[in-house]
């Protein structure tokens, strides 16, 4: 279900992050790195989630507040221009939060709890029945989101793919309820490279488990972390033919290793027997070390003017803004609640 990638201004494409800690390889993979090269390509809004956030941290919104400007800190840092993408805060834009309260009405709560990535997010978070109401309606908050917008491409994850078929259903009903076409339906964009598994090897790289590489980690830590890299389990000597599958250092290689040939010489080598994974651990440390450090310096150079970074946000958010409003406008008048 990839989107084709056109290279046109007249798509929109949304996209963002909950501000919850610092972004990672694995942002960097399934997202960032396609940003800078889609914001050259299309319109793009780039959203920091603060509101969505915190459905699941409102026992500590202190570390969501904290950590929106770190996030943007991140997104210049790895070549996001605010001249090219227009990046806002989401809890300054209240048209959000009208939107979804006009489109609760339009969707079941048996519906939501049928959403495969809202039951997989519960599972997560051990939430059982005690689920929060702004979590268990974040899909329909992120329809508003889009919508208002008017967004044509939606960059996600596979496991993402029902937020986007839930956001469509929002539109088509609430076009065939007032008869016109105001709501626009979106698109997933997959990328090809999707979420990076953990350091451990667990399925996911996520801050809350900490096995992470952060984009902002020095030289020692991501040493650190290569060294605690997960490899082959059976393969206990350099002599012992090593496997690939599930070999985190590996698919690490082969989402930031540029020479596929020397690469897969290696792989050859480890899976006929006589590599060590020490061998493979120092190439990948090797490349981490190259990717990482101009990011780290590009954000250290950043943070130095955090005035500078807050008026850029403030300044998206207006323009942001602008247009939410203008399709709330819309919205209520199709609806009937424009009165003067």
């Amino acid at each position: 279900m990839q989107a084709s990638t056109p290279e046109n201004k007249n798509h929109l494409i949304l996209t963002g992050d909950r501000p919850t800690g610092p972004l990672h390889l694995g942002h960097f993979v399934g997202s960032l790195r396609n940003r800078v090269k889609y914001q050259h390509q299309y319109q793009q809004y780039i959203m920091l989630a603060d509101a969505q956030a915190l459905t699941d941290n409102m026992d500590d919104p202190a570390k969501v507040h904290n950590n929106v400007l770190e996030v943007a800190l991140d997104y210049l840092a790895v070549g996001i221009d605010p001249t090219k993408s227009t990046i806002f805060i989401q809890s300054q834009i209240p048209e959000l939060t009208e939107l979804t309260f006009y489109y609760l009405n339009l969707v079941s709560v048996a519906r939501l709890e049928r959403n495969p990535t809202i039951k997989q997010e519960i599972i997560l978070r051990n939430f059982e029945r005690d689920i929060p109401a702004g979590f268990l309606t974040y899909p329909v908050s992120q329809a508003a989101d889009i919508t208002a917008f008017k967004a044509s491409l939606v960059p996600v994850g596979e496991d993402q793919i029902p937020m986007i078929e839930q956001t469509n259903e929002i539109v088509r009903r609430f076009n065939r309820l007032v008869n016109k076409d105001i709501l626009v339906e979106c698109q997933a964009l997959v990328p090809e490279i999707g979420r990076l598994p953990g350091i451990d090897g667990k399925a996911k790289m996520s801050k809350s488990l900490g096995n992470t590489i952060n984009l902002g980690a020095s030289a020692a830590e991501i040493k650190a972390a290569v060294r605690n890299v997960y490899t082959d389990p059976l393969h206990l000597r350099v002599a012992d033919p090593g496997h690939l599958e599930g070999n985190v250092a590996f698919i690490y290689l082969d989402a930031f290793d540029e020479d596929k040939e020397g690469l897969q010489t290696m792989k050859d080598h480890y899976v006929r027997g006589g590599l060590g994974d020490s061998v493979v651990k120092s190439r990948l440390e090797g490349i981490l070390q190259d990717l990482i450090a101009p990011i780290r310096e590009r954000r250290e150079e950043f943070a130095k003017d955090r005035g500078q970074v807050l008026q850029m946000l403030k300044e998206g958010t207006r323009k942001a803004r602008e247009i939410a409003a203008q399709t709330t406008d819309e919205v209520k008048a199709a609806i009937g609640l424009k009165h003067f």
